[in-house]
């Protein structure tokens, strides 16, 4: 049972997810909450991650960290996606296990699910059928990581859970305009698309100032600055976006899935998921989400609609949709005491806020 005076360790503190369950930690009381950069702690290393785990004994463990990206950085980068998660997975759940850790919560994604598994998806749908090609490598690792956790579990009575959270998006977010997932990008992309019509060039060098991209040198004419966001479909009052904005997608901000993450740490046990499972016991993570879903396009009409955006969005067909639908089945956690507070409308309109003061 952990109190307010356990020692929990959240790996992946400044990420969108870390930092939003070490925030939620925080306000429940939890007092000694510890995290480590990538400057001071790589979890790529072994050797590193062991010496953490000696120095500092842990008696919880958030495993929030992993090599993220929406569907571009998937499909270019499949190596980077596979090998680096499973080396997080195995370094931390593993030092965890040698080192009596008492409860872990991992972090996966329900990218593990299907291309075509039966809507609302189900936990049970894992492994029925073959996973979306372009984020393949991805889904494997997690996959791994929550089957690591279960099989621990199961020989060694251990008690880690495994939570799958759905297209997340909130504070801290990943903005980048080729490695971020769909709701991140989206808003970036009409807020310079927005600055363009209006000739406010020094807005925009602003915005490349706190997110620099690579393509445009500091010393950039207009012209030139114009010419380098085309290619990311950004244009002076228009957006052009991947695929036909058909895909149906669910989305759960940030701090609802910390609270929701945290909810499960503190009061669901490995125990309970298998209780009545049988011989075969399986499929024990969590979904998490909010059971309710919209187009692409209808998530760009409502990005459009916080940034103050009255100009074109067009669709390039010839680039990859990906899944097409890929919504929830969240009665498990339901059933768990738990559901979602913000409703996609208000999170936009929040993220965007949050976004324009990064700046």
């Amino acid at each position: 049972m952990l109190t307010p005076n356990s020692k929990i360790y959240v790996a992946g503190h400044r990420g969108l997810v870390g930092s939003a369950i070490m925030a939620n930690l925080r306000k429940r009381g939890f007092t000694n909450v510890i995290g480590r950069t990538h400057a001071e702690l790589d979890l790529l290393d072994p050797v590193a991650v062991r010496e953490f785990f000696d120095r500092e004994q842990p008696e919880a463990v958030v495993l929030a960290a992993a090599h993220v990206g929406g569907i571009m950085a998937n499909s270019r980068y499949r190596a980077d996606f596979i090998y680096q998660n499973l080396q997080i997975q195995q370094n931390v759940i593993g030092e965890a296990f040698r080192h009596g850790v008492k409860r872990l919560l991992f972090l996966g994604s329900t990218c593990i699910y299907p291309r075509e598994a039966p809507q609302p998806i189900t936990e049970d749908a894992l492994l029925t059928s073959p996973l979306e090609y372009t984020n393949e490598p991805y889904a494997i690792a997690k996959i791994a990581g929550l089957k690591l956790c279960e099989s621990f579990n199961l020989q060694y009575g251990t008690d880690y859970v495994a939570v799958m959270p759905t297209n997340l998006y909130g504070p801290n977010d990943n903005f980048h305009l080729e490695n971020s997932h769909v709701l991140p990008a989206m808003v970036r992309k009409v807020h310079l698309a927005k600055l363009l019509g209006e000739n406010n060039y020094a807005a925009v060098r602003a915005d490349l100032a706190a997110r620099p991209v690579s393509t445009i040198a500091q010393d950039a004419s207009d012209a030139d600055i114009a010419c380098a966001l085309e290619a990311f479909g950004i244009y002076p009052g228009k957006v052009v976006l991947w695929g036909t904005g058909r895909p149906l997608r669910e989305f759960l901000w940030s701090e609802d899935m910390a609270d929701a993450c945290v909810h499960v740490l503190l009061n669901v046990s490995f125990a309970d998921l298998a209780a009545g499972a049988g011989p075969e016991v399986r499929n024990t993570h969590i979904n998490i989400g909010t059971g309710r879903e919209l187009t692409i396009a209808e998530l760009a009409s409502l990005v459009a609609q916080a940034v103050g955006f009255d100009g074109t969005i067009e669709w390039d067909a010839s680039k990859p949709d990906g899944t097409m639908r890929k919504l929830c089945d969240v009665t498990r956690l339901h059933n768990l005491g738990w559901t979602h507070s913000v409703e996609l409308p208000e999170g936009v309109r929040r993220l965007y806020d949050w976004y324009i003061k990064s700046i």
